[in-house]
């Protein structure tokens, strides 16, 4: 691997030739394979050689995330239709520390905010991670990439989870303030050397420099968000002090911000600072010395005392309000059996879309109207007509009433017909209407059967292309 002369030599000094050494072994090895389960779909593995789900072995567990596991291999993960189902996410190791941070320090439910978070790796890790109760806000700037962000938060498949393509200056004007707020900012990327040699080829100290501004312009904006007593997580996939403990410092000197430590283990090889001058607990992955890919993650504490917009009553003004969008939305009683539990949630039509919110935090997604919202609660049905047609987000959803629909269990070779959005004959002894397809008890999506034939309903964004494609999840 050709490193640029700049990062080598600023690399060096700021490690020290051992650590340096270290690191460079490290890039020069193959990047390690690790997913992370969802464990809302798959209650029961096998990682020790024993009979599982999956296609391809579980090895050994990552040790700071409890759903967490490394592969000895790198599968075709496109291939394989439990992907597809939201059963497990692919994500390097060490940003499943976000999952330790969480557990350790959020106690009870809170209104979270996942600023900076396409693809959705750290959002979904999140989910998993927060208390029950919890509210979890993923959002992303870029707008196809806020696609993505959507599209995994849906295979997620929790109803208490939005979505939102907006910047962070538009979450500072909403007025809305949160619990904890996970900055994954945009960085140079030194951390991902070894997996991307983009990252290598685009590096410079000019943009190292931008990329300092930016991330303070975005927690200003963060900072200004979050509750006294909050909790604000940074996070890089950089190696440099300039992007991490300089700018742990600036929060600080400049925001009044508290740095607060974790329990850690030794042999999990995380680095502390390497700015002689902060003396800050601070957490930094180095390939070759973590088992993982760079990363640095820090956590503050905002002065004051905690208070939770999830602890406020809604007025007499929010409960009137709630009321008549219930009776607005009546055409949607046809399908409120398609929900489990299904007097918890608001049922509101978006355009041609029909949302399931969660009552208890209706008032929230209220405050973010004004934002552009790509997914929220569960995505229940669009309005085609007089017709009602099950929304993808529907059957990946935990809170899919399963028996409101006709199952077909594919194999494996129809399933990935199904994810290819090709045909697929059904028996002929199969009631007309909607059938949820499931691969391996989870489901996929839907079809239509119309008796002589069946429409593949697969989202046609979302289907296998090609057998090159592959995931680089963050």
């Amino acid at each position: 691997m050709l490193l640029p002369a700049d990062f080598t030599s600023y690399t060096r000094e700021m490690m020290g030739d051992t650590l340096f050494e270290r690191l460079l072994k490290g890039l020069s090895a193959a990047p390690i394979t690790s997913i992370r389960l969802n464990s809302l779909k798959v209650s029961q593995i096998v990682c020790d050689g024993g009979e599982s789900s999956f296609t391809f072995p579980l090895d050994a567990p990552v040790p700071w995330c409890q759903d967490g596991f490394y592969l000895n291999t790198r599968p075709n993960f496109t291939f394989d239709p439990l992907l597809h189902a939201g059963g497990y996410y692919v994500q390097e190791a060490a940003s499943m520390f976000i999952d330790h941070v969480v557990r350790q320090h959020i106690q009870h439910p809170v209104l979270m905010l996942d600023l900076c978070a396409a693809p959705g790796g750290k959002s979904t890790a999140l989910r998993a991670a927060l208390p029950t109760g919890s509210v979890l806000i993923s959002n992303e700037v870029v707008r196809q990439r806020a696609n993505i962000l959507m599209e995994n938060i849906q295979k997620w498949g929790h109803p208490d989870a939005m979505a939102t393509h907006a910047t962070p200056a538009d979450y500072r004007r909403s007025g809305l303030l949160f619990d904890a707020i996970l900055t994954d900012v945009p960085c140079s990327g030194e951390g991902m050397f070894r997996k991307d040699a983009g990252a290598i080829d685009e590096w410079s100290v000019k943009n190292v420099l931008k990329c300092q501004q930016l991330q303070r312009e975005i927690v200003a904006d963060a900072w200004a968000c979050l509750r006294p007593g909050g909790l604000l997580i940074y996070s890089t996939c950089t190696l440099n002090t300039k992007e991490n403990e300089e700018n742990i410092a600036w929060m600080m000197e400049k925001l009044g911000a508290e740095a607060i430590g974790l329990d850690i283990e030794e042999q999990w090889g995380i680095t502390g600072s390497l700015l002689p001058s902060l003396n800050a607990p601070v957490y930094r992955f180095i390939p070759g010395i973590s088992h993982g890919e760079g990363l640095f993650m820090a956590i503050l504490r905002k002065e004051g005392e905690r208070a939770s917009i999830l602890d406020e009553v809604p007025d007499k003004k929010d409960r009137k309000k709630k009321k008549s969008v219930s009776t607005e939305c009546q055409k949607a009683l046809p399908v409120t059996e398609w929900l489990t539990d299904n007097e918890s949630f608001v049922f509101i039509q978006q355009g041609e879309v029909i949302r399931a919110i969660p009552r208890w935090w209706q008032h929230i997604y209220d405050r973010l109207k004004g934002l552009c919202i790509l997914h929220a609660g569960v995505e229940v049905a669009t309005i085609r007509g007089h017709d009602f047609v099950p929304c993808h987000a529907l059957a990946l959803s935990s809170s899919l009433h399963h028996g409101a629909f006709k199952e077909y269990a594919l194999s494996y070779e129809e399933a990935i017909r199904y994810l290819r959005r090709e045909a697929i004959t059904l028996p002929p002894t199969t009631p007309r209407g909607w059938v949820l397809m499931t691969y391996k008890n989870l489901p996929l999506g839907f079809m239509k059967h119309l008796g002589t034939r069946s429409n593949n309903l697969y989202p046609q964004e979302w289907r296998i292309v090609s057998q090159l494609k592959t995931e680089g999840n963050k």
